[in-house]
């Protein structure tokens, strides 16, 4: 996803937070939660406190983690360039320790980390060896990856460089490996274009004994530059953008989102969102060995409602076909075969030297026009054939955000077929890309069903379709967890909020288990600021699962952090209790 956002709001006004009703353990935890639940739901998810940072649409709560053995939660503050350390003992309370900054840190290389560096992640290994993706001010350069003590009280112990804008850092379960994707984002100009990569780094065996300079390893994509598989999407870079052909333009076109590892710790698995696409990476020959493409939904055959115009709630067939572009993923085993599960986003490129966005109407207007000859699909309510100019208009699928870059005929002179971008759902993948399962239509369909004066808001405010028009419900963020033997899938939808949980423990026949969104609609805080405290959970961004061995409590609990709200907030994960009738 563009980090333009988050730079350009670093600056956000802090808003203090108020509560109207009666006072629950913390703030934003609403008193009256959205929810549903399938019949049979072996699981609930119950919010049970939250820490506000009184900070609104500013990212000052992205990405979580959880240390156990001190039971803190960290937290990136992307608003205030650093991490926040939760003491998570009482769920019901968190409360903050201290703040992790990483000015003036010294790396492997010499340089040492400048003011106006931003966190982008966090992970911490089994015995509190910490690590914090950090990137540069000019996004462009090389960033770091940061080491520090989870069990101290804000120390940093060093750095080493990594690759352009990394986005995501993981840890191997054994703990002797980081993982980094690097993103390598380009200037807004496209003056610069850094080529995407993934930074292997090998950690030591005792937490206070640092990775040196030489123990990183780059795996960058120079050898897809003649053979890249079909489908993978190579569009709007600097020749694009510039007219200068780069040397390298695959490598500077795949930008690696986020890193998911394999239960054998030899293979990781990064989203490329934009090129819509899985890479392969061998973590012990720091190589990438497959890219993936992820293919289309075909909208005349999986409903969603696109138009903010028609003032319903209208979940149709469409002759439009939408891009998987996950954002976050996760991965697990079923009888010895990896899966990986994904958060559908999508995602455009839209920066000042290019930009691939256009809205269906836009077509014809000083833009090549939709095809003579384009099937509409689509009939009229008096039973007459849709024609294209009917298909434009607002109220159908004119206001719909589509790409430029795909779909143009042969000679460029018209749009043949229609692209949009993410799917509005979670994908279950074999390791080799072959889709097994996805939630279809089902986020808007539930999400209809409960909050039906509210389908499809926006998380700044509170409004009736305000994303039809865009990504819809939004899935962003995805964790996994096992509760009493069988695997869940959690995940956040961005915009409207909320969490979606999956039984996935049979990836082909996973189902719906619960919805919970933890967010007031009565308060919309965009148009009124100082409701902030009373709105809840706005933008739900990283997820984090605390198995029950690990929990605090003693019982499986989930970590979100909300980007919008500027919150960090615990659910429990409870059983349902089943009654004989």
């Amino acid at each position: 996803m563009n980090k333009l956002s988050k730079r350009t709001l670093i600056a956000a006004t802090a808003i203090a937070c108020t509560f109207g009703v009666a006072a629950p353990a913390t703030a934003n935890v609403v008193a009256d939660p959205v929810r549903y639940s399938a019949d049979r739901a072996a699981l609930s998810l119950n919010p049970i406190g939250t820490y506000e940072t009184g900070i609104f649409d500013a990212s000052a709560a992205e990405i979580v983690t959880h240390y156990p053995a001190a039971q803190r939660l960290l937290v990136v503050n992307a608003a205030e360039a650093l991490v926040e350390v939760l003491d998570v003992k009482n769920p019901a309370q968190p409360t903050k320790l201290f703040d992790l900054v990483t000015e003036g840190v010294k790396s492997g290389d010499g340089s040492r980390i400048p003011d106006g560096a931003v966190v982008n992640s966090v992970a911490v290994r089994d015995d509190g060896l910490g690590v914090l993706a950090v990137e540069a001010p000019t996004k462009t350069d090389p960033g770091w990856l940061v080491f520090f003590d989870a069990n101290g009280d804000g120390e940093t112990l060093g750095s080493v460089r990594v690759g352009a804008l990394p986005d995501m850092v993981t840890i191997t379960a054994k703990g002797d490996k980081a993982v980094v994707a690097n993103e390598g984002e380009p200037a807004e100009d496209y003056s610069v274009d850094p080529e995407g990569s993934v930074s292997i780094v090998k950690l030591k065996h005792h937490r206070i004994e640092l990775p040196r300079q030489k123990d990183v390893k780059t795996a960058g994509f120079r050898a897809f530059e003649k053979k890249l598989p079909d489908g993978v999407r190579i569009y709007g870079g600097r020749e694009d953008a510039t007219g200068v052909k780069p040397k390298y333009p695959v490598s500077e076109n795949l930008e690696p989102e986020y890193v998911t590892v394999a239960k054998d710790g030899r293979t990781a698995y990064v989203s490329l969102q934009e090129a819509n696409a899985i890479a392969e990476v061998n973590l012990n020959s720091a190589t990438i060995t497959r890219i993936t493409p992820l293919g289309t939904v075909d909208r005349l055959k999986t409903p969603a409602d696109m138009s903010d115009r028609d003032d319903a709630i209208n979940l149709a067939t469409w002759p439009v076909k939408g891009f998987h572009q996950p954002d976050a993923m996760s991965s697990y085993t079923v009888k010895g075969k990896t899966y990986l599960v994904t958060a559908n986003e999508g995602d455009a490129r839209a920066w000042e030297g290019y930009s691939e966005e256009a809205r269906v109407k836009d077509l014809g207007d000083g833009l090549p026009p939709i095809c003579d000859g384009f099937d509409t699909r689509k009939r009229n309510a008096d039973g007459s054939k849709m024609t294209i100019e009917q298909l434009q208009q607002d109220q159908n699928l004119g206001r719909l955000n589509i790409t430029l870059a795909d779909g143009l005929s042969a000679d460029g002179s018209c749009y043949q077929e229609l692209f949009t971008y993410g799917t509005r759902s979670m994908s279950i993948w074999t390791d080799k890309g072959k889709k097994v399962f996805d939630t279809a239509t089902d986020f808007e369909r539930i999400t209809a069903k409960v909050l039906p004066e509210y389908f499809n808001s926006n998380h700044s405010e509170s409004n009736f379709e305000g994303r039809s028009d865009d990504k819809g419900p939004e899935p962003e963020g995805i964790t996994i967890g096992e509760v009493d033997g069988k695997t869940y899938a959690f995940v956040g939808l961005e915009r409207v909020g909320g969490i979606m949980v999956y039984d996935i423990s049979s990836p082909e026949r996973s189902k719906f288990v619960t919805y919970v969104n933890n967010r007031d609609f009565s308060a919309s805080v965009e148009e009124d600021p100082a409701s902030l405290g009373a709105a809840g959970d706005l933008g739900p961004e990283g997820l984090a699962f605390i198995s029950a061995k690990k929990s605090p409590t003693g019982k499986p609990l989930l970590a979100v952090g909300n980007e919008v709200s500027g919150t960090t907030t615990l659910f429990s994960v409870d059983r349902v209790l089943k009654h004989r009738s």
